[in-house]
């Protein structure tokens, strides 16, 4: 698949006008050797991946963005219509290609591509299929960026982490999955909504499956810095256990309500990932919700396991993981959240 050219060569035969237009500085020295070339790849370029580069080129933290497809026409139709938004956004080089080779030299790799449920199809055979999806995907991936963060979008996000994992070679503090971080969001969403407040103000997480099985961690919820449950104890103000319940399985609910309404989730998701890509890529350090290798965290043991915890990102991945107090029920719930999931990963036979 060609790609559109974006270099100057609008002269006779391709004449290369740049010394023309611009007149050379005399002695000028060389680019620094520190300067960073930052560049991300999105494999699959339906709703979500497109919703993720869209994003990310908005917010002005990379200069070259590939995108990857199995639909040539399709991705050749996407890529161009970025490239004409060039006059409205950050000066970004945009590539699109079937070929993997495109993605050589990648800082991030994003892959949102996945089979789609069939109707009445098993959850193992729509797992076995992205298995089968995820071996043409990710090894050329690696091939050409050896050095490159993998983040993986597709669902279910715990389970294909882990077999890009065990497909990829990395170590896995390199691959990550996005994980409960969106659900955060909404989590806080909804919270702030109850409590009239910003939601940035809000700190509170969602761990574990991204899923059915998810854990709400009430124990650790703060408002402005003040811890809700203490106070309300503290201030002897009643609240019901039901309430918090219904708070949490909203949350679980709102990707199907979206689906159900719309057909597909793609903003919130596309506004997740490129926020997880920003504090990768720029080094920021921030504490994340989302899918790292969790064996030997919080008790949870009995295989390799890959479910969200709250992990500070930064250029080298992911470079610990926080160590939140959970009560006794949290912590159980932990627990059987990583079960649910190796349960469904010991039929894989990877």
């Amino acid at each position: 698949m060609h790609k559109t050219p974006s270099g100057s060569s609008l002269g006779p035969g391709g004449l290369d006008l740049t010394q023309t237009f611009f007149k050379p500085i005399n002695h000028a020295a060389p680019p620094s050797p520190t300067k960073r070339h930052t560049k991300i790849s999105v494999i699959g370029t339906g709703n979500v991946g497109m919703a993720i580069a869209q994003t990310i080129l908005t917010q002005d933290f990379v200069e070259e963005l590939a995108l990857v497809d199995a639909k040539a026409d399709k991705l050749r139709g996407e890529m161009l219509d970025l490239q004409h938004a060039a006059a409205f956004l950050p000066r970004t080089k945009i590539l699109a290609s079937v070929d993997y080779a495109v993605t050589a030299g990648s800082d991030l790799c994003i892959v949102t591509a996945g089979a789609r449920q069939i109707a009445g199809e098993s959850r193992l055979n729509l797992l076995q299929r992205n298995l089968s999806l995820f071996k043409a995907i990710i090894p050329p991936l690696v091939k050409y960026s050896p050095d490159c963060i993998l983040l993986i979008v597709a669902n279910p996000v715990d389970i294909l982490t882990y077999v890009a994992w065990k497909l990829s070679g990395l170590p896995s503090n390199r691959i990550i999955g996005s994980g409960t971080n969106l659900d955060s969001s909404r989590f806080r969403f909804l919270l702030a909504d109850h409590l009239d407040v910003n939601a940035q103000d809000v700190q509170a997480y969602i761990v574990g499956e991204h899923g059915d099985s998810s854990v709400a961690l009430w124990s650790s919820i703060s408002v402005g810095g003040v811890p809700i449950l203490s106070f309300l104890e503290k201030h002897q103000i009643a609240y019901e256990k039901e309430t918090l319940e219904s708070i949490h399985k909203e949350v679980v609910d709102s990707a199907y309500e979206v689906i159900s309404l719309k057909g597909y989730t793609s903003w919130a998701i596309g506004y997740s990932a490129a926020n997880l890509a920003r504090s990768i890529l720029r080094d920021q350090r921030k504490i994340h919700p989302v899918s790292v290798l969790a064996k030997g965290f919080y008790g949870i043991d009995g295989g390799d396991v890959f479910l969200s915890l709250p992990a500070q990102l930064g250029r080298g991945g992911v470079l610990g993981v926080t160590n939140i107090h959970l009560n006794e029920e949290e912590s159980h719930r932990l627990r059987n959240s990583a079960k649910t999931i190796l349960e469904v990963q010991s039929q894989l036979g990877i």
